[in-house]
């Protein structure tokens, strides 16, 4: 460790060497608005699986091609008791249906459910055709999608997992490539990697690879705030800097987090959110000039 006066010595060095940048002219404040601006996208990226993963209404498919009657119809999903934290009140099952085999065989004879037929004594059996999901709020999440609910509803936390996953990988490798190949480079890399990665996640044919995908874009996003933020500390001048980190990057952050809800307010379909999202950091990538 370096002792004291020597550490203030190479500081005194370092404001001496950089004084040539200014204090407040228009070099520092371009530079300051315009890396702060770089992190705007990681605020509507950071996160946006809260929508992208978002778990809509949903009960058991019924193959629009059985002959059923309305009663049936209607009656064919068992009823279960809500969370009791929201007063248990008995909502239709997300995860089960009544064996289609006895519903048509109660069907066809004319019996009524409830009336004629027990309910809690007909089988039941998982949602073998699939799922239907509401529409009134989202188009297509991913949930929606691939069918991540019932058995497979931990794909939907994991995936966020994996997410972070990649900003903590980022976080590690991030200073160390800056150091090899330059700020700026790495900067403008990280911001092209979100913007072409998010692209590409668009066309996801499955969960598995969606995933990998958002691994990469988790790294590219902190990475680009890290960088973005060492490369400020290290240009502006003394004052501007304390203000760069600590107000600058996180307003700028925070507007994005706040215009991600908006976006998704209007646009709710996942594969649109995500070209939406993936607008902003193309339209950084000219500040390199």
């Amino acid at each position: 460790m370096l002792p004291e006066s020597s550490a203030t010595n190479k500081a005194a060095d370092y404001e001496a060497a950089t004084s040539f940048l200014g204090e407040w002219g228009r070099f520092q404040q371009r530079v300051f608005f315009l890396l702060c601006l770089s992190v705007v996208p990681n605020g509507l990226i950071a996160f946006s699986i809260v929508f992208l993963a978002d778990t809509p209404a949903h009960r058991c498919l019924l193959p629009a091609h059985l002959n059923l009657s309305a009663a049936w119809r209607n009656s064919s999903i068992p009823l279960e008791e809500e969370d009791s934290s929201r007063g248990g009140a008995l909502v239709p099952s997300k995860c089960s249906r009544y064996k289609l085999e006895h519903v048509l065989n109660y069907s066809e004879r004319g019996l009524l459910p409830g009336v004629d037929v027990n309910l809690s004594n007909v089988p039941k059996e998982g949602c073998l055709d699939g799922w239907a999901f509401d529409q009134s709020v989202y188009t297509s999440t991913i949930v929606s999608e691939w069918n991540l609910v019932c058995d497979e509803s931990w794909k939907s936390p994991m995936t966020s997992s994996i997410f972070f996953c990649g900003v903590l990988t980022g976080s590690l490798i991030s200073g160390q490539l800056s150091d090899r190949f330059g700020r700026k480079i790495v900067m403008f890399a990280t911001i092209a990697i979100q913007a072409v990665f998010r692209f590409i996640q668009v066309f996801s044919p499955n969960w598995i690879t969606f995933c990998a995908l958002y691994f990469i874009v988790g790294m590219g996003q902190v990475s680009n705030y890290l960088v973005a933020f060492v490369l400020g500390m290290e240009v502006l001048s003394l004052h501007i800097r304390t203000i760069f980190s600590t107000a600058g990057m996180s307003l700028f952050f925070g507007a994005g987090y706040m215009l991600l809800p908006l976006l998704a307010f209007f646009v709710n379909d996942w594969r649109m959110l995500l070209l939406a999202l993936m607008l902003p950091s193309c339209l950084c990538l000219p500040l390199w000039w």
